[in-house]
């Protein structure tokens, strides 16, 4: 069996904190691969900011270029809407009957886990690797398919680019410079004049 990591989120953009902790995350948890999956849409985040579903993805496979064991992957952008976990994880193991799915999370969603659509399904057929975010308590899980790891996080925020971004400053110490490249070329983010 492959174990692979299903990393998600918006990445409304990716950044050099998203792909060290995956690599961390990786090589801690003992991952084969880890799969970056950009989220169509997160029931529980609504964002007037999101980027549309194919730059957020453009932007991904550019930071991942070169990167080993991290990809890039669009496969939820393919399932009905709103994307629920639950249905992610059972579509994937549908498709791909040679992999292990592990569900990578912070400690935030961790808190709300209990809120997600068939969490304890997730809970009973996946294992879940949870690990600190910044300013939020990670409670101890008590159930043996949930693991915690400590991983240094780099302090990045897609929401401080984003203002940067409208602020005129810099990102490029932020984002992959390819990434950077992309949202210049194409002035993403940029304030509506």
């Amino acid at each position: 069996m492959i174990r692979t990591g299903i990393f998600g989120g918006s990445f409304n953009p990716i950044h050099k904190g998203h792909i060290a902790l995956a690599q961390e995350l990786r090589k801690r948890a003992g991952l084969d691969e880890v799969w970056l999956m950009v989220s169509p849409q997160n029931p529980l985040k609504q964002s007037a900011d999101l980027l549309d579903d194919t730059l957020r993805m453009k932007m991904a496979r550019l930071a991942l270029q070169g990167v080993e064991g991290i990809l890039a992957c669009d496969y939820e952008m393919h399932l009905p809407k709103p994307s629920y976990t639950w249905n992610t994880l059972q579509a994937l193991s549908k498709d791909y009957p040679d992999r292990e799915f592990v569900l990578l999370m912070g400690g935030d969603n961790w808190a709300l886990f209990n809120r997600w659509y068939h969490a304890e399904d997730i809970l009973a057929n996946y294992q879940i690797v949870v690990y600190p975010r910044k300013d939020t308590e990670v409670p101890d899980p008590f159930v043996s398919s949930v693991r915690i790891i400590e991983a240094e996080l780099l302090d990045i925020s897609s929401t401080e680019i984003r203002q940067r971004i409208k602020g005129g400053k810099g990102i490029r110490r932020l984002v992959p410079k390819a990434v950077a490249d992309f949202i210049q070329a194409n002035k993403l983010y940029a304030k509506k004049a």
